[in-house]
């Protein structure tokens, strides 16, 4: 029986919008104010869900206190209060995206977490703007 658990974090970051490659004009034309070269932030809403079959002996899908701490140390330690631009490595040659900031927490947290279990990354970078990713 697959049974999905669900941990909500919270993180603040700021980050621009554009590619060094293109000009001022073109990543004004594509990202809009999103490419204000003084950055711009959002109060990040993260649910990190995990499906697999619970565990006979514990009762348990995931430890959702183990899950607590792997999103405390990867997620919330390395992104809150940060420009992800200029201080999250991962950020150095990648747009930081909603779509891509969700695809590097997935890649960060899959590693940590038993390979039977399946990961769901929803990063909510407004109330109304969210992205969705699971691996695939």
């Amino acid at each position: 029986m697959k049974v999905t658990v669900s941990r909500k974090a919270h993180f603040n970051a700021a980050h621009r919008l554009f590619r060094k490659d293109w000009s001022f004009e073109k990543n004004d034309e594509i990202f809009g104010k999103c490419n204000n070269p003084n950055f711009h932030g959002h109060n990040y809403e993260l649910i990190v869900s995990v499906e697999g079959d619970i565990d006979k002996e514990t009762g348990y899908v995931i430890d959702m206190k183990i899950l607590k701490d792997i999103i405390k140390t990867e997620i919330e330690d390395a992104f809150d209060h940060k420009n992800l631009n200029i201080e999250v490595p991962e950020f150095k040659d990648l747009n930081p995206t909603a779509e891509n900031i969700a695809v590097v927490i997935y890649n960060k947290i899959k590693p940590l977490i038993d390979v039977s279990l399946d990961l769901v990354i929803t990063l909510y970078e407004t109330p109304r703007n969210f992205v969705t990713y699971s691996g695939n």
